[in-house]
């Protein structure tokens, strides 16, 4: 590669005024012109009376021949109709669309470009997956557009031609100031050029764009606010090169988003795949070629900022180019291309497949030991039940307990092992197990499986290479010395007092981790396969990512029964407020109000176990538990409410409350308020109004449901803190007329907290009125107090009580039971039994010994814990740290609720608070990825819900609101 080549120069010595006169003069062009960044080359955007357009002035290195290309390029995209933006090139007056135009004495190459309106991609600090398969999509597109592309201008030798990569960074290495960040560069280089080798022959070339990269890319803003990328502004780098190349570069700049995610880049390989199908020489070039294109990066940065300091083009992103540097570099190939292989459904390379077939002939390690029992570490584990997974000596005190049954035990092989999981982290841990641990009998012999050398002998350690890669045995004594070589069945030490530790590798070269994060570990399994076959025992566990759980979930369940997520998370245990996946990732639950006391809760699990024990029934059957439960309740209301009813659910209690209310009054009518959710029977669903809930809730309503305005002062008919006075003349007024219309209500049912809208405060005073009006009208007040109540607002035991209020009947549930179907309806004497005159009312399992016995356990622990005062604590510093949230990003437009009912609207605009609703779906969905469970609620879905188990910690919290301010603040 020639001199020329490598120092492209400085940019071109052109000032806006400079360029203006040059777009008049040649193009006859006139219009405001601004000067755009450009790493090598000036850059205007020129604002012509009738479309944007952008002045290109080369660097003086650049030849007629490459930009006639670029130019014909362009032209035979955009005639393609491939549905992508791309400029076009303007021609001059005098017909021509490339131009030398003299400068300050210098010859410069000119063009005028047609401007791809649209967003930079790269404004975003997080990609998400969606949006980083848009660009492997755009990067194929391209691709394969360019295949049937010929010009003479594609043939020259550019420094971003990454088949001469390795003679780039070799030139341009000493611009990198720093010796350890020289020799990093030099050494994965010289790797990544030494694996690349024996396929480079093999891989297609072609003109390729050679730079659909996240700076090069635009699109627009989805409903979500995600730029989806549909635009490429720039063919600056069209070349004739591998065709690879183009995906290796699309995936490095996706390393500059997740440099702690390196397979974050597999959405872009399956899209591009999907276009462009991948060849094994493709495979195995890709990764080689990602850390090239790093080395590229950095070099060419480094020395392009000597040449040009000035250039914040090229100073700017020196950093950003050196994450995707050390995230490329940090993978190993081999992990690498096993992984894109699993990704794409290829199966294994010709010489991993050689090593498998030899697993599966090989003898046995342990010949003399009985087969061990198989022990469960995973997320449904019952030796892990009461939290005993987070205990550090958990793993060995599970085997040495099975061992001491069954004389020896081994755990499983590719199992991700919730004793590996990690409470309140943003990260994936590793957690999926590459190896097997053992406890066997002190002295019991290892073998040799195949003839092998001992490569390793290292204090208990020994490590062997053979034709199924290399083994690596821990915890022997008596291993043999480096070098010798042992033959099958050859002894390889004996088992000691400890856990044994078997690994084996089809890669002899490779030095694989004990546990591997699950996005890498269908390759990494691939490359450290299961011991089975050693064992005389399969060890194996089944690798399922989720999807054929789905697919059976949907043949059977009925799928209008919802689930949170369009690609929900496999939820398998839950321990006090986190909840845990199948691969052993922690989530924080903010969601789960019906979990009061929090997962997993031993005390309450006994309880039920006792109980369940001695006897189940149903209510009609006189036993304790049904009465101390029903004193707990009426002792924790309003003198006048002593009588209870004991339910299945939410739902069933509201409508019994609603039947009383029509059987004592003799009426039907029932004032309800909009936007509320109260259940789905018949009567608890007719009162049901939440537009978010049934779409056509307001043109469904019975004649007898009569609606009020949804009392909500930030965003509905009247707003502010003194909106209350205008809600309650306006709910005595809609009492008032159906009175006076021969339909007085029988009841008027609202939360005490407006739990649909996310936790939003009653105005002052309309809680007082609207019961007044009612009472008045002789109809009775029922406190829907399912989601709102049970101490959950952690300063009132029931919402009611902030209003200064008495209901005449509560209904209760979730928080109840903890998760078990319980409710209530409380209500007095009198009223219950002017209902009695209906007829006797039974539920079989409301009320049963167990449920009463779930719903006194839960009372015990809300006390004994401090529950309600730890919704005060926490629940007070989670407002304040959301109203400084609220304060940062105008995203967030308030925080409703109290205690820990908590809702944090989201509105894009602050005046109009037009509801921000797929951004709200695009924020929860980015909180699971970062290990927090929230999800929307409101009657526009743009509500973030925060109704976690009551035992939420203050270190939890914050995590929550930390993660929450990330997102706002790099995006979704």
């Amino acid at each position: 590669m020639s001199r020329l080549d490598l120092e492209v120069a400085a940019r071109p010595a052109l000032t806006a005024a400079a360029a203006s006169r040059l777009v008049r003069e040649v193009y006859g062009v006139e219009g405001e012109v601004t000067e755009l960044g450009s790493h090598q080359d000036r850059n205007f955007l020129v604002r012509a009376a009738d479309r944007p357009l952008v002045l290109k002035v080369a660097n003086r290195s650049w030849g007629r021949p490459a930009l006639e290309a670029q130019n014909a390029a362009l032209r035979h995209v955009a005639l393609a109709g491939l549905g992508i933006g791309v400029p076009v090139p303007v021609d001059g007056l005098d017909g021509l669309d490339l131009h030398a135009v003299e400068v300050d004495g210098e010859t410069l190459l000119c063009r005028l470009l047609t401007f791809v309106a649209g967003d930079p991609v790269m404004s975003r600090q997080h990609l998400s997956r969606l949006v980083v398969a848009d660009l492997g999509r755009l990067a194929a597109v391209t691709s394969r557009s360019l295949a049937t592309f010929e010009h003479p201008g594609l043939d020259r030798v550019v420094q971003w031609d990454l088949r001469h990569a390795s003679e780039v960074v070799a030139a341009l290495l000493p611009s990198i100031a720093d010796p350890s960040r020289q020799g990093l560069v030099a050494d994965r280089a010289a790797s990544a050029g030494e694996r690349l080798a024996p396929v480079a022959d093999l891989l297609r070339t072609q003109a390729i764009h050679g730079d659909v990269t996240d700076d090069n890319v635009v699109g627009r803003a989805d409903s979500a606010g995600r730029v989806r990328p549909d635009g490429v502004i720039d063919f600056g780098d069209l070349m004739r090169s591998w065709l690879v190349a183009d995906l290796a570069v699309t995936c490095a700049s996706v390393l500059r988003h997740h440099p702690d995610d390196p397979f974050a880049v597999l959405p872009a390989v399956r899209a591009f795949d999907q276009l462009v199908p991948l060849d094994d020489a493709d495979i195995a070039a890709l990764w080689p070629l990602v850390v090239l294109r790093g080395a590229v990066l950095v070099t060419s940065g480094e020395h392009q900022a000597q040449l040009d300091p000035d250039n914040t083009s090229a100073t700017g992103p020196l950093e950003s180019e050196w994450r995707i540097f050390h995230a490329a570099r940090a993978v190993p190939f081999e992990l690498a291309e096993a992984t894109v292989r699993a990704a794409l459904g290829r199966g294994l390379a010709t010489r991993h497949e050689r090593a498998h077939a030899a697993l599966e002939s090989s003898g046995r390690l342990f010949p003399a030991a009985a087969a061990p029992t198989l022990v469960d570490l995973s997320s449904t584990s019952e030796a892990l039940d009461r939290g005993r997974f987070l205990l550090h000596s958990t793993e060995d005190d599970v085997l040495r307990d099975a061992a001491a049954r069954s004389g020896s035990a081994c755990t499983r092989h590719g199992e991700a092992r919730l004793t590996r999981t990690a409470l309140d982290s943003a990260t994936r841990p590793p957690t999926v197990a590459l190896g097997v641990d053992l406890v066997l009998p002190a002295g019991t012999a290892t073998v040799a499986p195949w003839w092998c050398t001992v490569v390793s002998s290292t204090g208990s350690t020994v490590v062997v290479d053979g034709p199924a890669g290399r083994l690596t045995v821990r915890g022997l004594t008596g291993a043999p010395e480096v070098g010798e070589v042992v033959p099958a069945g050859g002894t390889l030490g004996r088992v000691g007092g400890g856990t044994v530790v078997v690994q084996l590798c089809v890669e002899p070269g490779l030095e694989p981790p004990a546990y591997a994060e699950p996005s890498a570990a269908a390759g990494w399994l691939a490359l450290c396969p299961a011991p089975s076959a050693l064992l005389g025992i399969d060890v194996s566990t089944r690798s399922d990512d989720g999807s054929d759980l789905m697919r059976r979930r949907d043949e059977v369940f009925a799928t209008v029964q919802e689930h949170y997520f369009d690609s929900p998370v496999q939820i398998e245990r839950g321990w006090r407020h986190h909840l845990v996946d199948a691969d052993a990732r922690s989530y924080v639950d903010m969601v789960n109000n019906v979990a009061a006391i929090g997962h997993g809760h031993p005390r309450l699990a006994d309880a039920v176990h006792r109980q369940l024990l001695q006897l189940n029934t149903n209510s009609r059957f006189h036993y304790s538990a049904v009465v101390e439960l029903s004193e707990r309740l009426v002792a924790l209301c309003p003198e006048s409410l002593d009588t209870v009813f004991l339910v299945n659910s939410g739902s069933e209690a509201v409508d019994l409350a609603l039947r009383i209310a029509q059987a004592v009054t003799g009426r039907a009518d029932v004032v309800a308020v909009r936007e509320a959710y109260h259940g789905w029977t018949m009567l608890s669903d007719a009162v049901t109004t939440s537009l978010y809930d049934n779409p056509t809730a307001l043109e469904s309503r019975p004649e007898w449901v009569h609606l009020a305005s949804a009392p909500n002062s930030f965003r509905g008919h009247f707003r502010g803190p003194d909106s209350g006075a205008d809600y309650a003349r306006e709910i005595r007024a809609l009492v008032a007329e159906i009175t006076e219309a021969g339909r007085p209500p029988a009841a008027f049912i609202c939360e005490p907290v407006l739990g649909n809208a996310g936790g939003v405060l009653l105005p002052e005073g309309y809680l007082a009125a609207a019961y007044d009006a009612v009472r008045e009208a002789g109809g009775l007040c029922i406190a829907d107090e399912v989601q709102v109540g049970y101490g959950r607002l952690g300063h009132h035991w029931w919402a009611f009580e902030m209003h200064d209020v008495r209901p005449d009947i509560i209904t209760v549930a979730k928080a109840m039971g903890n998760g078990h179907p319980l409710g209530a309806v409380i209500t007095s004497r009198a009223v219950a039994e002017a209902f009695a005159l209906q007829g006797p009312f039974f539920s079989s399992s409301g009320g049963s010994p167990v449920s009463c016995v779930v719903g006194l356990t839960v009372l015990d622990v809300i006390a004994d814990e401090g529950l309600q005062e730890n919704a005060v604590g926490v629940g007070d510093h989670l407002v304040a740290r959301l109203e400084q949230l609220r304060h940062r990003h105008a995203l967030v437009g308030a925080v409703h609720g109290m205690g820990l009912y908590l809702g944090v609207e989201l509105v894009r605009d602050p005046e109009t608070l037009e509801p921000a609703t797929t951004e709200c779906a695009a924020i929860c969905d980015r909180l699971c990825e970062l290990g927090v469970i929230v999800t929307p609620t409101g009657e526009r879905a743009n509500v973030l819900k925060l109704k976690p188990p009551l035992c939420l910690s203050r270190a939890s919290a914050d995590f929550v609101v930390d993660q929450l301010d990330r997102v706002l603040s790099d995006g979704w």
